[in-house]
Formats: structure tokens, sequence, C-alpha cells
């Protein structure tokens, strides 16, 4: 099962490591490593990252954030070809997700002696240039019917775990999912509300979006590092979003 179906899928930019992470996904099929395992890796590589900012090596900070966002994608590629959808690792991986970019701004912050209170502006930039990505690809999900069905356009109840899964350990992330993603959905939701009903959601718009998936995040981040343009890094995501209003009005016009 592939998170669309054929006929919907489009070129994502922010997807450049999926090759790579099914390459991955299928030596482990037949292991007993699970997808969740796989999201501790990518955790893993992002603690390196952030190691490696700290101490000044940006070129190689840069490469395990590329590492970590093939990992990211390695996981659900890994859940797909086992057949075990799984709430909690729908939720660990967001999780993880959110905190890790938290980290990482507050991290830029401190090696370019820029304001914490920036650091988190940009932050929240970043993940709302996120969540609009994700709430109009969830929207093309739910209108494929072969898609994976584990995230879902209205996280607004708590999911009933699959067979295998603690009801209780879902419960627990969805309550984390809803703390660190419910404002922002919230925002997308109320600046967005109609694209919910929209019959179908056109390629080239979503691949004129998907500058604002999470992989392509990761990849500027670490473009400017390796060109040691640390400093550069929070302004960039604060103006980045401006280009949030952009891409709502063209979907406001053009497709309903």
């Amino acid at each position: 099962m592939s998170k669309l179906s054929s006929d919907n899928k489009f070129l994502d930019f922010s997807d450049y490591g999926r090759p790579v992470a099914k390459f991955i996904a299928n030596r482990f099929k037949n292991t007993r490593i699970t997808a969740i395992h796989v999201t501790w890796m990518f955790v893993i590589c992002a603690i390196i990252s952030i190691y490696f900012i700290f101490h000044g090596k940006y070129v190689l900070a840069g490469i395990f954030l590329i590492i970590k966002s093939i990992f990211d994608a390695a996981d659900g590629e890994l859940a797909r070809l086992k057949n075990k959808p799984s709430y909690i690792g729908r939720y660990l991986d967001s999780n993880a997700d959110s905190i890790i970019n938290l980290i990482l701004f507050l991290t830029f912050a401190q090696v370019s002696s820029s304001s914490y209170l920036f650091a988190f502006i940009a932050f929240i930039a970043c993940q709302l240039q996120g969540t609009l990505y994700n709430y109009y690809y969830v929207i093309l999900r739910s209108k494929s019917l072969n898609s994976d069905k584990t995230s879902r356009v209205f996280e607004n109840k708590f999911p009933v775990a699959y067979p295998g899964e603690s009801q209780k350990n879902v419960n627990r992330l969805f309550v984390l999912y809803k703390f660190l993603y419910g404002p922002f959905d919230w925002i997308i939701y109320t600046l967005e509300r109609s694209a919910s009903k929209v019959k179908s959601i056109p390629k080239w718009f979503m691949t004129l979006l998907s500058i604002y998936g999470l992989g392509f995040q990761l990849l500027i981040m670490a473009v400017l590092l390796s060109l040691n343009m640390k400093e550069f890094i929070i302004l960039f995501f604060i103006v980045y979003s401006f280009f949030i209003p952009f891409f709502i009005g063209i979907r406001k016009i053009f497709i309903a």
C-alpha cells in the first residue's frame, strides 16, 4: 500500500529521499526491525546533527539532517511493506518531528547568537508551513481509494488502535500530538476551511506546495549549514512563511 494511488502521485520536492528510503525498507522487510525502530533511527540522526551544529561541524550536521529525512520516509515505507499500519508509529513520527524542529531552531539561535524569541517565531513559521502542506496532502490522500489511511484530515478524536497496539499508548501519543500540532491545525483549518470539500487537488499545485514539506525544509537547513550561513536560517524560515497566503490564494482561486 502506498501513500497515494498512482493517479494522484505528483513530483514532490520534499520527497527526494524516497528511493533510498524504499531501499532501506526493503532491506528491513524480512527482519525483526519495525517501523518504530526506524523512527528512533531518525531521532538519533537528528541528535547527531544537533551535536555537530554545537561543535561547528556544519557540513556533517547538514549530512545527518538529510539522513534523518531519509529515515523519516523509510519508517512509513517499512510499515506499508510489512502491512502493519500503526497509530503509535504515526504519532510517534509526527511528535518527534515537532520536538526535533523546536530543538533545531533553538540550537540555531545558540550558535548564531540570535534571539530565542525569533527562533521560536521561526519554529512556529516552519510548523505552519508544514501543516499547510500536510493539510492538502492528507486531503489528497483521502481522495485515494488505495492509499494509507493512518492520517486523517481532522484529528479531532481518539483513533481506535490497530490490532497489536496498546490503546492507552495510542491515546497518550494522540494527546501529545494535539498539544504539539493542534494550534497549527486550527490556524490552517480556519484559513482553509473549504479546502476539505474540494473534488480534487491538482498535481501541479501539490508539486508547487511541496517546498513546504519537511524534507525540503531540512534540505534548506542542510544547505545553509553547509554554506556556513547558519545565521540566516531563522530569518529565512520567518520570511519563507510569507508565501502561505499566496498558496491559499492560489487554491481558492483556481481549485474548487
